[in-house]
């Protein structure tokens, strides 16, 4: 009979005497196969970039991703990776984070395979609080299946199952994984090599679930869909946050956040005292700052704030799954070699055959 231990000791780092690795060690022996131009070129760039910045080995580095043109990541990093199966990488990741304290475990996911199908698996992950970082590309369209309207598209948007415009109101993203109670969460752009490393530094040092969305061109199927926000004009559009620091924005700093009711607005810095711009607050435990935050991001692209939201600290679920467990052990009460017997057990149901008619 084989036993499972699940008390593992943690030791990701790389091992004392080897070499550093670099941006090229992370490479694979793969052709990267996406369409020219698109968004997840800039991504794999920047993740093969801050990598070696983890100090991690490779061994103990996991990317499960699930279906979709995203979900290629794994064959092009030179680290153990799992392509999964469509919207369940979120359940895949948890039973390797909850049995395995010695890897980085990483998901990789698009609009698509996380907001719709997978859409209960990604908001119990984050619930749980399990020890993951989630990258979602969203790119507002079904790339990989040719261009079908996504859970992220926007109302009206004409697609080849949509000719007549998309009635169905899209997700806020942010808001989605705010509702479902994430303890760090982050917006970037793909072509925003600087602003997308800090985000990820940030989520590979949270213990729990950090969630990074992503927002990726496609070329072939929603060319353009970001423009507003990449192109001239998009400093009045975009609004970078940053722990401790007033939220102002554009080209010399004259708009700005201020309260507004129970939400956010924006307001002219030059009317407004200073007092009343937020001061923006990461650490805070009040999850309706965040929110209110991610209510300035709508689908007309008006405004869309970029940065880490929400970073805040809640035990962990496989650290307190473990810890539950060694309890159990040091007092002999049984429950861990009654989770054992329920993992290797032999006991069995006879299903009858079916009754005739």
């Amino acid at each position: 009979m084989t036993t499972i231990d699940l008390n593992l000791t943690a030791a990701p780092e790389i091992p004392a005497g080897d070499p550093p690795l670099k941006a090229k060690d992370f490479a694979s022996d793969q052709e990267v196969r996406w369409c020219p131009g698109c968004g997840d070129y800039a991504i794999l760039a920047t993740v093969r970039g801050f990598l070696p910045e983890l100090g991690i080995a490779r061994q103990n580095l996991m990317f499960v991703s699930g279906i979709g043109c995203s979900s290629r990541f794994p064959y092009y990093l030179n680290a153990y990776g799992l392509h999964s199966i469509h919207g369940r990488a979120p359940a895949i990741a948890t039973g390797l984070a909850m049995t395995r304290p010695d890897l980085s475990v990483w998901v990789v996911t698009g609009d698509g395979d996380a907001l719709s199908i997978g859409g209960n698996h990604l908001i119990h992950a984050l619930r749980r609080n399990v020890n993951l970082t989630i990258l979602l590309f969203n790119n507002r369209i079904y790339g990989l299946t040719k261009g079908q309207y996504s859970p992220t598209s926007e109302v009206g948007k004409i697609t080849k199952s949509t000719p007549l415009g998309s009635i169905d109101h899209p997700f806020n993203t942010v808001s989605l994984v705010l509702g479902a109670e994430a303890t760090f969460v982050a917006r970037a752009l793909d072509s925003d090599r600087k602003g997308l490393g800090a985000v990820l530094r940030a989520a590979a040092q949270h213990r729990g679930t950090a969630f990074v969305e992503i927002l990726q061109d496609c070329p072939i199927f929603n060319d353009g869909s970001f423009d507003l926000i990449r192109k001239e004009g998009a400093e009045q559009r975009l609004i970078p946050i940053a722990h401790g620091a007033p939220i102002t924005f554009g080209d010399n700093g004259e708009n700005c956040v201020v309260r507004s009711g129970f939400g956010l607005a924006v307001a002219r810095t030059g009317d407004t005292p200073t007092a009343d711009i937020v001061v923006h607050d990461a650490y805070t435990d009040d999850p309706e700052y965040a929110f209110a935050l991610s209510r300035l991001s709508e689908q007309g692209l008006d405004h869309v704030v970029t940065g880490v939201f929400r970073a805040v600290d809640r035990p962990a679920y496989d650290d307190t799954g473990r810890a539950q467990l060694a309890a159990a052990r040091e007092c002999g009460s049984g429950a861990a070699d009654a989770v054992q017997e329920l993992i290797t057990g032999r006991e069995t149901w006879t299903i009858a055959e079916p009754r005739k008619l």
